[in-house]
């Protein structure tokens, strides 16, 4: 089943251009380390640079009133932390951590989060410093599956947290990513 089917601006947009169904497990054991001579990242585990937008409207308890708007979650914090650049992958951990201690929560008080996945091995450390519950966590898939559109995988990851809290009745949602330099990032939500 195709992600979407629309017509933008003549053009038909029938399939995402960013999953590939024609490449076999043969072929993507076969690509190179990108990194380092023997290292695991490779072009099948890293997260794919692609196109996107996002928007999202953020509006006090007032703006919501005065233009009548009904809130679809509430932003009940976010935190930044910084890392070791040469594992700037880990920089949602301690963002995250930070949060959930700001909050007064434990991960375990969280019903879904959704991590950036750079790569796979990234992601893969993120959830096991954190104890993540793959059940809970990038329940849509992350960055690997759909891309990681530069500048827009922020408003990617907080409108899925959004409307997956909607549609499993979920009160708490984390997203976090981690930043080149070492930094990371995480905000926490509420349903409203």
């Amino acid at each position: 089943k195709q992600w979407y089917q629309r017509r933008v601006r003549g053009v038909d947009c029938a399939a995402d251009e960013h999953p590939r169904g024609d490449v076999t497990l043969a072929q993507l054991a076969k690509l190179p380390p990108v990194f380092k001579k023997n290292g695991v990242v490779t072009a099948a585990n890293a997260s794919g640079i692609c196109d996107g937008a996002g928007m999202l409207i953020v509006a006090s308890e007032a703006a919501c009133k005065a233009h009548n708007l009904t809130p679809l979650a509430r932003l009940a914090g976010y935190s930044v932390a910084g890392v070791c650049p040469t594992v700037m992958g880990r920089g949602p951990v301690p963002a995250i951590q930070m949060i959930l201690k700001k909050a007064g929560l434990s991960i375990g008080d969280i019903g879904l989060v959704d991590v950036n996945e750079a790569f796979a091995a990234q992601f893969l450390a993120v959830g096991k410093e954190l104890g993540l519950d793959n059940d809970k966590t990038n329940v849509n898939g992350g960055a690997i599956a759909l891309g990681h559109p530069l500048a827009a995988s922020g408003s990617r990851i907080t409108a899925n947290l959004i409307y997956e809290m909607q549609h499993r009745g979920v009160q708490w949602g984390i997203g976090g990513a981690c930043i080149g330099g070492g930094q990371g990032i995480a905000l926490l939500l509420e349903k409203c």
